[in-house]
């Protein structure tokens, strides 16, 4: 891998490497930019199959948290921590100290959170290192998954900006949504979903998941492998990234994409490739906002109330973006892309 060419690619300001022998910490930290405040980003904890992948996945989830600030209107720029691969349980707390000096180290330059494959304790143990953390106990991201509750609400709200937008009425009753992936975001989808009157159809890789939505929510059902086969109005990601490629979308059944995952489109090209089938697609980092806009709030000291509020925003950003797109005729992708750009002065 280049590294230098990678980060000349995606405009990253930074690449720090992180290595203690004692915990067995193997990270690294990307700064995507610091043009409108310290970047912020979380801290992710996964078995890559190479540190190479390890490195790509940090520049390329730093670039989607700049811009996912960018386009929200946030005094902040974008990061990512990468720990790869998960420390033995024993040297875990001491791997992730030594992951907050590092940290401390960057002076404010780098605020890290929660992510995949990490806690509210692990960004506790963070904490005591440095105080360019949040999540931690006690705070508003780290109260009954408001986070994750957050990121859904913004989602249900763009993908009525999107239904508006496609047909002119946002009503969610008797829509047909598919959702991909029922973690934490998926299942607060649901119950958003269910609650507005929406008929969904729902796929996981964890059994357990599916049938408790099925329970509480009268979803369907469909099998992981046919997910991009149902037909539906709206389908939306929130699994894993880089599901919409060319062996994907031409199955596609669907009128709009919007969805909470990250880094949808495995490549830009895609974006225009699905304008040009009529799918209207609401940009990953526009519409997946909610939780870093509440780490934004949780900052400047707000409640939840507060926090709430301001995703609500959203509708009106992803509303601007498909104006944009049309006006420009160009894809809704592109028009993020533009527009966000625009803002940090790229």
């Amino acid at each position: 891998m280049n590294i230098w060419k990678a980060m000349k690619r995606d405009d990253l300001e930074q690449l720090v490497f992180c290595q203690d022998r004692e915990s067995g910490l193997q990270a690294v930290i990307a700064l995507h930019s610091t043009r409108l405040g310290p970047a912020l980003g979380g801290c992710r904890m996964w078995a890559y199959p190479s540190e190479k992948e390890a490195v790509r996945d940090a520049i390329r989830l730093a670039r989607a948290m700049s811009y996912k600030c960018a386009i929200s209107g946030l005094p902040y720029g974008g990061g990512k921590a990468v720990i790869w691969s998960q420390p033995d349980t024993d040297r875990k707390a001491q791997a992730l100290r030594m992951l907050g000096r590092f940290i401390e180290g960057l002076h404010g330059q780098y605020i890290s959170g929660l992510d995949l494959g990490t806690s509210v304790a692990d960004m506790d143990m963070i904490r005591m290192e440095t105080s360019h953390v949040t999540d931690t106990s006690g705070s508003l991201g780290a109260t009954n998954d408001f986070t994750a509750e957050m990121t859904a609400y913004g989602v249900m709200l763009g993908i009525q900006a999107a239904l508006k937008q496609l047909d002119g009425s946002d009503r969610l009753a008797h829509r047909s949504i598919t959702i991909q992936g029922l973690g934490k975001v998926g299942y607060f989808l649901c119950r958003y979903l269910s609650k507005a009157g929406a008929e969904i159809t729902v796929c996981d890789i964890d059994p357990g998941r599916v049938k408790r939505v099925m329970e509480q929510f009268g979803a369907r059902a469909a099998a992981v492998e046919h997910i991009y086969d149902t037909s539906c109005d709206v389908f939306a990601p929130c699994a894993l990234g880089g599901i919409l490629n060319s062996h994907t979308i031409p199955r596609l059944r669907c009128r709009v994409i919007a969805g909470a995952a990250n880094n949808q489109l495995a490549a830009g090209r895609y974006g225009h490739m699905l304008h040009k089938l009529g799918i209207l697609y609401a940009p990953d980092y526009v519409i997946n906002a909610g939780g870093i806009i509440v780490t934004a709030a949780e900052l400047n000291g707000d409640n939840a109330a507060m926090a709430k509020k301001q995703v609500e925003h959203i509708r009106h950003t992803l509303s601007l973006v498909f104006q944009y797109a049309r006006l420009h005729r160009i894809s809704s992708a592109v028009a993020a892309d533009r527009l966000t750009r625009q803002r940090l002065g790229l």
